[in-house]
């Protein structure tokens, strides 16, 4: 199995890849680290056939890197897009350039990336196209409405994309909840969050039952059918979904 991960060295992709190695996967890994995508590589060994350090924000560097990536894995049967960036939401409300900077790392750039994965999956008629979205997409709140702007336009635009590409190639949106990861180390822990290693099951699970869209893990699908569809004057009474 010829894997491609973007965002390789996020700790819940990189506890993917050591789900996918022990199964004999090979990897191509990028990422915008390169401290950390050489220790990612060391840790994957032989496994890993080929990385690219890049900076996502910069799109024509990155197609360049990808579709060198994709020459060197021939027949790629997953990509993995896991890149993404919670950001300053407080900030994002004054300050124009953090508000950008989390639409463009978020959506903007995975645009970028399906620009060149989309055609390329829809040449060779199979494979599957997984990305992580998040819970965050699916309505706006206080606390995270930029970063989750992003991820739910995001959302949508897989949504077009599965359909272009059906019914030979996969496209999975992995909406996933809050996970005890370094880029959640500012934010309050409680019942809802989850390790890394059980999101990087939920995620491997969803992709092998060739799923359009997973909630990882799977309680948020029905806390989010009843956060979808509450009236705006209930939904703001509601401190744990319109607080800070």
């Amino acid at each position: 199995m010829n894997i491609l991960i973007l965002g390789a060295t996020s700790t819940v992709a990189a506890d993917v890849a050591r789900i996918y190695r022990a199964q004999g996967a090979r990897f191509y890994l990028m990422a915008r680290s390169q401290a950390k995508l050489a220790e990612l590589s060391r840790e994957l060994g032989a496994a890993v056939i080929g990385e690219r350090c890049v900076d996502f924000l910069d799109a024509p560097a990155t197609v360049v890197a990808l579709r060198y990536a994709l020459d060197a894995l021939g027949a790629v049967d997953l990509v993995l897009i896991a890149q993404g960036d919670l950001g300053d939401q407080m900030l994002s409300e004054s300050d124009f350039a953090e508000a950008e900077r989390q639409i463009l790392v978020n959506y903007v750039s995975v645009v970028a990336q399906l620009t060149v994965l989309g055609p390329f999956f829809e040449a060779q008629g199979r494979g599957s196209i997984a990305v992580i979205s998040s819970v965050a997409g699916e309505r706006g709140r206080p606390r995270n409405y930029t970063y989750g702007s992003a991820k739910g336009g995001l959302t949508l635009y897989l949504q077009g994309l599965r359909s272009r590409l059906w019914p030979r190639v996969t496209v999975t949106t992995i909406k996933l909840g809050p996970v005890d990861t370094p880029m959640t180390k500012g934010h309050e822990k409680n019942g809802l969050f989850v390790t890394s290693p059980e999101a990087a099951r939920g995620i491997v699970r969803a992709i092998a039952r060739r799923r359009g869209e997973a909630y990882v893990p799977g309680f948020w699908r029905g806390i989010m059918a009843v956060v979808r569809v509450l009236p705006e004057a209930i939904f703001q009474r509601i401190a744990f979904l319109s607080g800070r």
